[in-house]
């Protein structure tokens, strides 16, 4: 039986939220919660598409809000794999916001969530392997790859100091 494959590119997805007061704070910025529940869905449509599976999350590294998403922005969540494991996948999600009036974009965080590919009964299942087709897809992966470890060490360096 042949390994199956699928590439970087079948798993990018990219979803838009308009920032609305239902999930502002009391400054109208986005809350953080809502931020991280659009991450979640963004990353977990990535790794469906990636591995043709449902998928549930299993874990979502360290995250820093640096900049906020103000009222009647939208916020745009882009989502790709980088790397698998046996029934895991790795996805890369970074948030923008968009302010609609200027098309001024900018940074408001990136993180890493691992995902695992379930079968039809809910047990964890293979996924397939990574393939990246294109010099940028192998460029993407690898600096996901280098940001996550840079993103790790220094979160080991927050916790020791």
């Amino acid at each position: 039986m042949s390994e199956s494959t699928a590439t970087l590119d079948e798993s990018r997805t990219e979803m838009t939220e308009l920032l609305l007061p239902n999930d502002t704070n009391n400054l109208g910025r986005a809350l953080g919660g809502a931020v991280l529940h659009w991450m979640d869905i963004c990353g977990a449509i990535a790794a469906m598409r990636f591995s043709n599976r449902q998928c549930v999350t299993a874990s979502m590294d360290h995250v820093d809000f640096i900049s906020p998403i103000d009222l009647g922005e939208v916020a745009v969540m882009e989502a790709y794999v980088f790397n698998v494991g046996r029934t895991s996948v790795d996805v890369k999600v970074d948030v923008h916001a968009e302010n609609p009036k200027t098309d001024e974009l900018r940074k408001t965080t990136t993180s890493f969530l691992t995902f695992v590919a379930l079968d039809d009964d809910g047990k964890p299942t293979p996924v397939p392997r990574l393939v990246c087709e294109t010099d940028e897809e192998e460029e993407l992966r690898a600096e996901a790859v280098a940001a996550r470890a840079d993103q790790l060490e220094s979160v080991i360096e927050r916790m020791e100091n």
